[in-house]
This record gives C-alpha cells, sequence and structure tokens, in this order.
C-alpha cells in the first residue's frame, strides 16, 4: 500500500518542514522549488503549486519554525522554574531542532537584504519575545517586556555558538550546566 500524499494544510507543513531541512543543509543557493519537492518526496510542480514564489518559500519556512516555537513552549510541563523552562527550550533546538537554528540564522542574514523577509523575521521575533515577557513577568522580574529583548538575544547568542561556534566543541553535559548557571545568575539579578 502506497503511503498517503499530504494535502492541503499538510502538504504546507510538508513542504516548509523540507524547504528549512533544505536551508539548514545546503543553503539558500541549493533551495529552489524543485529540490523542495524532491527532499519532500512529492511530485514535480508541487511547491510552487503551494508557494509560487521563492519570496513565499522562504516566509514558510520563517512560519513553520515560528509554529514550532510557540508549540515547543506550551509543550513545557507547567510547574517548572523560569531557569529549567528557558534552559528546557534552549537545550531542545540544539539538539533536536538544529535544523531548525542553522534555517534561522541562514534565513535572518538573507532577510537583511529583502524588506518582506525581514518584516515576516521580525514579526515572528517579537511574537517570541512577547512571550518570554510573559515568562518573566509571572517570575516576577520588573520590566520584563523591556528585558525580553536582550535576554532573548543573549540566549540566540548561546544557540548560535552551540550550532555554528566554537560551543559546538563542548560537551553536552558542560553546556547544560554552564547555561544553568548563567541563566541562574542573570534572573537571580533581575528577579528583586
Amino acid at each position: 500500500m502506497a503511503d498517503k500524499v499530504p494535502v492541503g494544510a499538510e502538504r504546507r507543513e510538508v513542504i516548509a518542514d523540507a524547504a528549512i531541512r533544505l536551508v539548514a543543509t545546503r543553503g539558500l543557493k541549493g533551495l529552489t522549488h524543485r529540490a523542495v519537492d524532491a527532499e519532500a518526496g512529492l511530485p514535480p510542480g508541487s511547491t510552487s503549486y503551494y508557494l509560487r514564489t521563492r519570496d513565499a518559500l522562504l516566509g514558510a519556512c520563517l512560519n513553520r519554525m515560528l509554529e514550532r516555537d510557540l508549540a515547543g513552549r506550551t509543550a513545557m510541563p507547567s510547574g517548572i522554574g523560569t531557569v529549567e523552562l528557558l534552559l528546557g527550550m534552549v537545550l531542545d533546538l540544539t539538539t533536536h531542532r538544529r535544523e531548525d537554528l542553522l534555517a534561522r540564522y541562514e534565513l535572518s542574514l538573507e532577510a537583511n537584504r529583502q524588506p518582506a523577509l525581514q518584516a515576516v523575521l521580525i514579526e515572528a521575533g517579537t511574537r517570541l519575545r512577547a512571550g518570554l515577557a510573559e515568562v518573566l513577568a509571572a517570575d516576577g522580574i520588573p520590566n520584563a517586556e523591556e528585558l525580553a529583548w536582550p535576554i532573548a538575544a543573549m540566549l540566540d547568542g548561546l544557540m548560535y555558538d552551540r550550532v555554528a561556534g566554537a560551543g559546538s566543541t563542548i560537551p553536552a553535559a558542560t553546556f547544560e550546566s554552564t547555561t544553568r548557571t548563567t541563566l541562574t545568575a542573570l534572573l537571580t539579578t533581575l528577579t528583586p
């Protein structure tokens, strides 16, 4: 029996997931509609039917990663402390969603040259930082909305270094413990 061929919204997800894998493994030069069809195991022309332009394809990548980021946040167990919540998110991204991070960094650089893509990236970042601000405020941190921006940037820097920099050479246990220590120190100084 043949595998079920995804249609509609499910097919869009399959296309976006394949595009993210391609950006992560081949860079933006390797991202074509035809390559996405092949990566996703879809008939030729499927990607261009759903996402006619390259800009639409790039936007679909960012939106799909945002969808997974938001789902990942809600999947975290309730009742854990802010340090463990943020640490869990960082570890999940750097371990299980490494391709998302690599693709996000590629797309971030491209967004500097494409205003439409940059608008999608900024919107996604704004939504994620608003969620972080809610977490910080619930932990009693004053000015949570303002502080969410530099904290998110710091976490992003840690994740970038882990997947694409010298931090990739650090043993997993050391990365986890030093990230926990850093988050604890940071949040302790911010809590009244």
